[in-house]
């Protein structure tokens, strides 16, 4: 199993020099190609007082988008000029979310930037949030501060969930290059430890017929420590550089609301995060 080709998403209102040298490094190291895409439209408001004023202002307002997008390709194609393999670039004047979620497709990976804000602009950002819903393929979360994917160790936020499941297989040829693997289960009131470790253990297992070493734990209960508190913590003594983790596993309104998991690795700027749905 590997990635025959990697998309990476632009924003118009983002960094995204770390996103594109590592969906670029990425290409190179598994030989795939490497697709540039991104979408914005123009918020339209509510009401005009003149219809003529009203023209102007969306013709001014769509050029404006026009002209951005086309120094994202120009930025997407300096930054992959001197890579290896097939290169493409693809942009629309659509809802980011929903354009990059239909070109996801005809890749195998999709990468995206983090510290994606609560409640961002569905006309002008293609937030990681919705993309892990919307696309149908593992989508990595890339810190603005990264300029390569450490893949020396990796570490699996286990929870015996579907999307843990898929998180797992789709990190296969990252987890193939990987030095180091680690998956832990964090317990909540109540688990019955002993029943995790076999579960983790047999994802150990599971790897090994895989031809990759894991190591299985259960996280000690930390009284009064959340979930994402407690990851971020094994992640720093694992010294990960990326996250393996299926996403909402609960509904994504609480996680929105509340706080959880997802929300935690989708907003942290340490390491990659590679996520399932």
């Amino acid at each position: 199993m590997t990635f025959a080709t990697v998309m990476v998403s632009l924003a118009l209102d983002q960094s995204n020099e770390a996103r594109l040298q590592v969906a670029g490094e990425l290409a190179e190291r598994f030989e795939a190609d490497l697709v540039g895409v991104a979408a914005a439209r123009f918020a339209s408001p509510l009401y005009f007082t003149d219809g003529a004023e009203a023209q102007s202002l969306i013709d001014r307002e769509e050029a404006s988008i026009r002209k951005r997008l086309a120094d994202l390709e120009v930025q997407f194609r300096a930054a992959t000029k001197n890579r290896g393999g097939r290169v493409e670039w693809r942009s629309a004047m659509d809802f980011p979310a929903r354009f990059v979620s239909a070109q996801a497709r005809c890749a195998d990976l999709l990468v995206s930037g983090g510290q994606s804000p609560a409640f961002s602009d569905a006309f002008a950002l293609a937030s990681p949030k919705d993309l892990v819903m919307q696309a149908g393929r593992p989508l990595l979360v890339v810190p603005d501060k990264a300029n390569w994917l450490d893949l020396r160790s990796v570490l699996v936020a286990w929870k015996d969930s579907p999307e843990s499941r898929r998180a797992v297989a789709d990190a296969l040829p990252m987890l193939h290059k990987a030095r180091d693997v680690t998956i832990v289960e964090i317990p909540e009131p109540g688990d019955d430890r002993s029943a995790m470790m076999a579960g983790v253990t047999d994802v150990a297992a599971w790897l090994a017929r895989h031809g990759i070493t894991a190591t299985a734990r259960v996280s000690e209960a930390v009284r009064n420590d959340a979930a994402a508190a407690q990851l971020e913590k094994i992640a720093g003594d694992v010294g990960a550089g990326l996250i393996v983790a299926g996403a909402y596993g609960h509904s994504r309104f609480r996680e929105l609301i509340l706080g959880g998991v997802t929300e935690y690795l989708v907003t942290q700027s340490a390491r990659s995060v590679l996520l399932s749905h």
